[in-house]
Formats: structure tokens, sequence, C-alpha cells
């Protein structure tokens, strides 16, 4: 079993930066994948950044050049480091943790907002 826990959401004003944190913790030594997605109101959820374990990056088009995507192999952790940040950036921010399969955290609430 996959526990996938976030942190860090909150409020921001436009320009601002936020910075996500995810930890996946239990059965996970065969981990492919770690990433990012979020869903806004009334739209499907949708890649943010996604770190293949020992790979590649990969990144939205909306978010490059604003958004970092990293990760502490040592905790099991990955972060989304968000710069210049805009109101369209305002969703719940879902981890995702590929282990044999996909397992989502709880999401954690991003508002851009002045």
């Amino acid at each position: 079993q996959v526990q996938v826990v976030e942190s860090g959401g909150g409020l921001v004003q436009p320009g601002g930066s936020l910075r996500l944190s995810c930890t996946a913790s239990g059965i996970i030594f065969n981990i492919y994948a770690m990433g990012w997605y979020r869903q806004a109101p009334g739209k499907q959820r949708e890649l943010v950044a996604r770190i293949i374990i020992g790979g590649s990056t990969n990144y939205a088009d909306s978010v490059k050049g604003r958004f970092t995507i990293s990760r502490d192999g040592a905790k099991n952790t990955v972060y989304l480091q968000m710069n210049s940040l805009k109101p369209e950036d305002t969703a719940v921010y879902y981890c995702n943790a590929n282990v044999k399969g996909d397992n989502w955290g709880q999401g954690t609430l991003v508002t851009v907002s002045s």
C-alpha cells in the first residue's frame, strides 16, 4: 500500500510564489514516477509536472519557465516550486506516485487572487 501526502497550498497574490511538497510512503521500492496534477473548477484534471525516477521531467506548456519540479530521493519527496503565479493557476493540486499504478494524495488548494 502506498500513501501520498501533499502540503503547501494556500492563498497568494498574482506574481507570488508557493512551494508544494509531496511525500510517498509505504511499499514504494518500485516507484516509477512522481508528479503534480491540478484540477480547476469545471475542468478536467491535468498534468502540471512529472519527474520520472532516474529519468526526465515533463511540464505542461502553461507552466514552463515558471514552475520547477524537484525530488529528494532519500525522503521520497517531490517539490513543486511555483513562481510568477497567475489567477489561472488556481486549482486543487494533487500529487501522484506511480507505483504499479496511480496513487493519489488528497489534494491541496492553491488560490491565486488579489
